[in-house]
């Protein structure tokens, strides 16, 4: 961090103010029906805007070497790696059901009678 650069009370008051505002907005955005996908587009949005505001200035990136640009840099690289990852797991798994009954309990449930439809995920 460089320690020769001053930085004014105001502009920690008004990124605050703007943390504020951010919540209130993901507080109200909560609350309206947009799809499962893009409230939780709409939610992680505006984490990571918050999440830079955070790391930008009350962590005092902004006014640092490159270096440190760097390793913020690679972090949030990461971060996105593991994001990605998470949200493709998520998207491709069967909602249906249909993979609660597989072995023994699958033939045992045919054996009863009862047909097991398979649908196909439709995205939204």
């Amino acid at each position: 961090m460089n320690s020769e650069k001053i930085i004014a009370v105001r502009v920690y008051v008004l990124v605050f103010v703007a943390l504020i505002a951010l919540t209130a907005i993901t507080t109200a955005v909560a609350f309206v029906d947009l799809g499962a996908t893009w409230n939780t587009s709409v939610a992680l949005a505006i984490a990571i805007i918050k999440a830079l505001l955070v790391i930008l200035f009350f962590m005092h990136v902004f006014h640092s070497r490159p270096l440190t640009w760097v390793f913020v840099g690679a972090g949030f690289f990461w971060l996105a790696i593991l994001f990605v990852l998470t949200l493709a797991d998520y998207a491709t798994r069967d909602d249906t059901g249909a993979g609660l009954l597989a072995g023994p309990a699958a033939s045992a449930q045919r054996g009863q009678g009862r047909q097991i439809e398979i649908v196909p995920r439709v995205a939204k």
